[in-house]
């Protein structure tokens, strides 16, 4: 198969959709290798040798129904083919996305404009993406104080990630600022509470936590804040993150919501495996 080809399948291979119709391809591929040329075991990969012009058409023709006739008595092995190309593509993802972890721990895990909370000395880190105005962020806050609760060994880290519009990139500079006045989480759990955030009510609300609003605007001009938001953005989108939440729990990568137990889970998992990112 070509360099060209087999890119496209793979393509093809990771989209929901396509994971039965690339199975298919490769079924057929292979079966049709049995008769046009030797096939080669090269260690973990297949590798099929370049076919000939041995066969008439109506001898492909007479293969093609094989084929099919095999597929149509035996279907449940396009869903074997399409199980394992799903788990050895997610293997694939996964160890990539621990890679770029690895190689980016300074920015991800030790950013100054990241606020910690938990244990700031825990074994394990997780580390969230959020949005003030995501529903379900909302929701994952509750889960990560019961977290810290069930486990006073893991270091929480918030990454402000704000994908929905105006408001949400007003807003995360201006919690980004209220570290300045030690006030962060005050301010953090004030604006969570919220069921929307807007450039009309951030100072509102930093008000009432007691926030001086007049130094708030002033630090939010800072250009730091738009670099940072810049690379956690860029970090984001390496490691597949498109929404919110999205969940890194030392190198392994969870995006959508958590529950608390899910999260106790993965915290589990990642001490039992030993940490990556001490």
């Amino acid at each position: 198969m070509s360099q060209t080809k087999s890119a496209k399948l793979m393509r093809a291979l990771t989209r929901p959709k396509g994971a039965v119709a690339g199975a298919l391809a490769l079924f057929t591929l292979a079966f049709t290798a049995v008769g046009t040329g030797p096939a080669v075991s090269t260690g973990s990969s297949f590798k099929v040798a370049q076919a000939t012009d041995t066969f008439s058409a109506e001898q492909k023709k007479a293969i093609e129904g094989i084929v099919r006739d095999y597929l149509l008595n035996n279907p449940e092995i396009l869903l074997e083919v399409s199980r394992e190309l799903e788990k050895r593509q997610t293997a694939m993802q996964a160890a990539e996305q621990k890679r770029f972890i690895l190689e980016n721990r300074k920015a991800i895990f030790s950013s100054p404009h990241d606020f910690v909370f938990g244990n700031p000395n825990g074994d394990i880190t997780v580390v969230e993406f959020f949005d003030y105005n995501c529903p379900w962020c909302k929701r994952a806050l509750d889960e990560l104080i019961k977290l810290t609760k069930a486990d006073p060994n893991v270091k929480i880290i918030l990454k402000e990630f704000p994908i929905f519009g105006e408001n949400s990139l007003f807003t995360a500079k201006a919690a980004m600022a209220s570290m300045k006045q030690g006030k962060y989480l005050e301010f953090h759990m004030a604006l969570m509470k919220e069921r929307q955030v807007t450039k009309d009510n951030v100072f509102k609300i930093a008000e009432k936590v007691g926030l001086d609003v007049a130094k708030l605007k002033a630090d939010m001009e800072n250009p730091d804040f738009d670099a940072a938001l810049k690379t956690t953005s860029e970090i984001a989108q390496a490691l597949g993150i498109e929404g919110t939440p999205g969940f890194i729990v030392d190198a392994k990568v969870n995006v959508g919501f958590v529950p608390m137990e899910g999260l106790v889970q993965l915290v589990g998992e990642a001490r039992k495996a030993g940490c990556q990112v001490c």
